[in-house]
């Protein structure tokens, strides 16, 4: 629905009658109130007058500076002069190019200009329809004298001749008739400067503009005259239906006040269309509900008007139906969709509820192109196998920031894609009826009581969305590309960075099916402030737990938990119940038939080349998931771990071998032989003290240096059992230590406060503890090789910190010092709270690492803790490393919460690839 062509203004010659006394009275009666002009509070303003007439002043009385564009001001811009009559065709350029970038920003915009002309005011028309707002057309008819008058006072329009006025009047006389049919969708015509004067402009809400009713909501998709399950779902959400005295469902109570939408197509197709009508027309009567319309109701609308259309899919039912209803209902029914809008922006303008989709550039603008669309959706301009049109995939494109929640195209269950979400399950063909609470985002359906109209093809999942959604594609992650995340907003991945990315995805990455997440990086905590005398002792630190805990103070997170930080490499654990779970939930087929699940890398690459050894780990912890009675908690087939995998050895051979060892080997030659002579030379009297100390401070450091790595390093499998029952595939050695629940089928666990997720994971170690005691002395082939009981499962110590108490930021300093005197690599401070943002909205840091002193001489050299080495690491920046981490957790949200939603395997890679490819922005690698 629109506001309708109208025209306001005093007919020609009329006067305005001169206030008398009341009832005899004598003395001054106030005038009568100022005139009001609606104006819609998105449109375009176009003045209309002679020169002279006042637009100007009218438009700074009303307006804001800003809103308004003149055509004077235009030619100033392009010739430095507002009145240079041979520079309006460039002058009109600019005009016209703001005005174009105000409208498709959804701004009111006035055109201050004579427009007298058809030609000009036609273009500016044009920009109106263009960005699908409605031209609105002032006209100022002021007398010829009134005009020359005010010229005359101008010095810059003293000489301006009479003729030019002139012909502006009859122009504007000419074009009085014509305004609504060139498209203005409002005409206000003001007669003479008094007129002028007493005007009030009043901005006029949209229709379709409900932002300030922020719900709580329940959308509805698409009845079809299901009466019966309409009921049944409104029971469900909590809603009382209200009877009239023949028991007729007539208007539904909701006892917490929310508000029921329905996204169109009432009617048609299924056994009670007229019982639909009557009890959602009662709940938007009452204000209990809101209603767009649907093509359906559209085409009902016209039958009823007496217009001629074709009584197909559905109509003809809905006829039959109406006709045994009285003339009142019918024409209330008429009336009732006469009424009905395209779409509903609401909430704050975070949720637009339509019937069959809306691009962000249609939200809230209204034209006949925005009403098509919202209606009926847009095609391919192709014709399926059953001879039905190809519905335009919008959805997989929409970037925008408001969820936009439809019906029209059925699908077999509803699903979140890009913000969008189509809730038509097709109840009418046998499906569901379901509904979307808002904001909890929570989905409620009902199952159809039966097929009542049969569909012309399949039930199928042609709306965008949906786990069995399209194949990946090269498009989804080459060149440039900006991912929309719900926690970050926008995201933008370079194209040198997507290519990077492409070349580890495509050559070394496993199956894509498996891969739904990859782990974002970490920031270190801030750099630890310096303390000479602790420097000149050798006892200085690079990183110090103070820091991070002062961080998240600042950030306003009290308490925080300190995680060990285990020296392994980062691994991923997507565990099945079954491989018939892996094939059924994630498609699992061809050379990855077989699978229970998947260990995988930070870059998505296979832990182990061996897939024996991998489904012997992944078997161990289904085992320890099914005796801790998980599976049927978390009501789910799978889960998703994050973990460490140790030892460090396991994943790092070539680069301990190749980096660290040499190192080590290199010091081990050199240092023994540089000492010895050095103590000769001083055995001989020769002054070289200085140097031998020197010296042997840096084979001591040396020293340190290969014991540090050292730790990390262990024998796995037949190596490390001396057993040749264990095989190259068992498990002995190997420890992973998971630390976060991520996901399960249906919810993303990634906000689970990090204590809860530590609760959940010590029980699978128990699990595991109590299975290894049952196992005891049986046959190897009972439980596996022999070497493989002990145990898998690593814990994670930790301590909680108060950051605002000294004696608990205090303790934890301490832990963190006896963790790292005892070899251990450091911890992760993390908030409890898992998701937390400051104050400001922004996210805080997931987690930040505090590492050791002796852990970081792996990281920056034997001899880092020198005092001239670390003043000099002291100066490291850390916003890009930070900066990055930050959107890499995003991004990973973003995965976990397409991957919960059901998502298509391209929607959740979209996200897990952009992951990747910022970890090729150039960064020190030793943060």
């Amino acid at each position: 629905m629109t506001d309708g062509n109208r025209t306001s203004g005093s007919q020609p010659g009329a006067e305005v009658p001169a206030a008398g006394a009341e009832s005899g009275a004598p003395g001054p009666v106030p005038g009568p109130a100022p005139r009001a002009l609606g104006v819609p509070d998105l449109s375009l303003v176009v003045l209309i007058g002679a020169t002279g007439s006042g637009k100007s002043t009218f438009a700074a009385r009303h307006f804001k500076p800003t809103e308004v564009i003149s055509s004077d001001f235009c030619r100033g811009l392009v010739s430095d002069d507002d009145n240079d009559q041979s520079a309006s065709g460039d002058a009109f350029e600019v005009l016209h190019f703001i005005v174009g970038k105000r409208l498709a920003a959804g701004r009111l915009t006035v055109v201050d200009a004579t427009n007298v002309q058809a030609e000009s005011r036609a273009q500016l028309v044009r920009l109106a329809r263009e960005h699908d707002v409605l031209p609105v057309a002032i006209v100022l008819d002021v007398p010829e004298h009134v005009c020359a008058e005010r010229n005359a006072a101008r010095a810059d329009r003293a000489g301006l001749p009479r003729r030019v006025i002139q012909r502006h009047q009859r122009e504007l006389r000419r074009s009085l008739g014509t305004l609504e049919r060139e498209g203005f969708r409002t005409v206000h015509v003001l007669r003479g400067a008094r007129e002028v004067e007493d005007v009030e402009v009043v901005r006029e809400r949209r229709f379709n503009d409900l932002r300030h009713l922020t719900g709580p909501f329940d959308v509805v998709g698409d009845v079809h005259g299901c009466r019966a399950e309409l009921e049944t779902l409104l029971d469900r959400l909590g809603y009382a239906l209200v009877r009239d005295a023949e028991g007729r469902a007539v208007d539904a109570v909701h006892p917490e006040g929310r508000t029921a939408v329905f996204v169109g197509d009432l009617v048609d197709r299924g056994p009670d269309s007229p019982g639909v009508l009557r009890l959602v027309m009662g709940m938007v009567a009452s204000g209990r509900a809101l209603c767009v319309s649907g093509n359906h109701e559209n085409k009902l609308g016209r039958h009823l008007d007496g217009r001629t259309v074709q009584h197909t899919h559905g109509l003809a039912e809905t006829v039959e139906q109406l006709a045994k209803e009285d003339e009142a209902f019918r024409a209330g029914v008429a009336t009732f969709i006469k009424g009905l809008v395209s779409h509903y922006v609401l909430d704050g303008g975070a949720l637009v509820v339509c019937h069959a989709g809306l691009p962000e550039k249609y939200h809230g603008r209204t034209s006949g192109r925005v009403r098509s669309f919202a209606l009926y959706g847009d095609t391919t301009g192709e014709t399926d196998e059953f001879g039905l049109p190809v519905r335009y995939p919008w959805a997989e494109e929409y970037r925008g920031r408001a969820a936009v929640v439809y019906g029209h195209t059925p699908t077999p269950r509803a699903g979140w894609l890009n913000n969008t979400l189509c809730l038509d399950t097709g109840c009418t063909f046998g499906g569901k009826l379901t509904a979307l609470r808002w904001p909890e985002r929570e989905l409620v359906d009902v199952p159809a009581e039966r097929v009542w109209y049969e569909p012309t093809k399949p039930l199928a999942a042609e709306a965008p969305g949906g786990a069995d959604g399209r194949p990946l594609d090269l498009g989804d992650v080459a060149g440039r590309r900006t991912v929309e995340t719900r926690h970050m907003g926008r995201l933008t991945v370079r194209e040198e960075n997507a290519a990077a990315a492409l070349e580890v995805m495509s050559r070394f990455a496993l199956d894509p099916r498996l891969l739904p997440y990859l782990p974002p990086t970490m920031a270190p905590c801030a750099t630890a402030k310096p303390s000479d005398e602790a420097d000149a002792r050798g006892e200085g630190f690079l990183e110090h737990p103070r820091e991070a805990f002062a961080e998240y103070r600042a950030a306003g997170v009290r308490e925080v938990v300190c995680e060990e930080k285990h020296m392994g490499s980062r691994a991923v654990v997507l565990v099945c119940r079954s491989a018939a779970v892996a094939r059924e939930r994630f498609g699992v087929s061809g050379a990855s038939e077989g699978v229970s699940g998947a260990v995988y890398t930070r870059t998505g690459r296979p832990f182990f080349d061996d897939r024996a050894r991998t489904e012997r780990l992944l078997g161990r912890v289904r085992d320890c998931v099914e005796r801790a009675g998980l599976w049927a908690e978390l009501d789910t087939p799978w889960l998703l771990l994050d973990a460490e995998l140790m030892p460090w050895s396991l994943k790092a051979t070539g680069l301990l071998r190749t980096q660290y060892a040499a190192v080590g080997a290199a010091a081990g030659a050199v240092f023994p032989e540089a000492l010895g002579a050095l103590e000769a030379a001083a055995a001989r009297g020769v002054d070289v003290a200085s140097l031998l100390d020197r010296q042997r401070g840096r084979a001591a450091d040396a020293v340190a240096f290969t014991d540090a790595y050292r730790r990390y390093c262990w024998r796995v499998g037949e190596a490390a059992s001396g057993a040749g029952a264990a095989g190259p595939g068992g498990l002995a050695g190997i420890r992973l230590a998971p630390f976060h629940l991520l996901a399960v089928e249906g919810r993303s666990l990634a906000a689970v406060p990090h204590t809860e997720q530590l609760a959940l994971i010590e029980r699978l170690m128990a699990a595991e503890r109590a299975l290894l005691e049952e196992a005891g002395d049986a046959a190897p082939e009972a439980g596996g090789p022999a070497a493989d009981r002990t145990g898998l499962l690593a814990p994670t110590r930790r301590l909680v910190v108060d950051t605002e108490d000294e004696e608990s930021v205090a303790a934890g300093v301490a832990w963190w010092l006896d963790l790292t005197a005892g070899g251990g690599e450091g911890m992760v401070v993390k908030p409890v709270g898992a998701l937390v943002r400051q104050p400001d909205g922004r996210l805080v840091q997931p987690g930040v690492k505090c590492r050791g002193r002796e852990y970081l001489r792996i990281v920056y050299g034997p001899e880092y803790t020198r005092p001239e080495n670390l003043r000099r690491l002291r100066a490291r920046h850390l916003g890009h490393k930070r900066s990055l981490a930050l959107r890499e957790y995003a991004l990973g949200l973003e995965a976990l919460d397409r991957l919960a939603d059901g998502e298509p395997l391209w929607r959740v890679h979209e996200a897990v690839f952009a992951v990747l490819a910022l970890e090729s922005e150039p960064v020190d690698p030793r943060l």
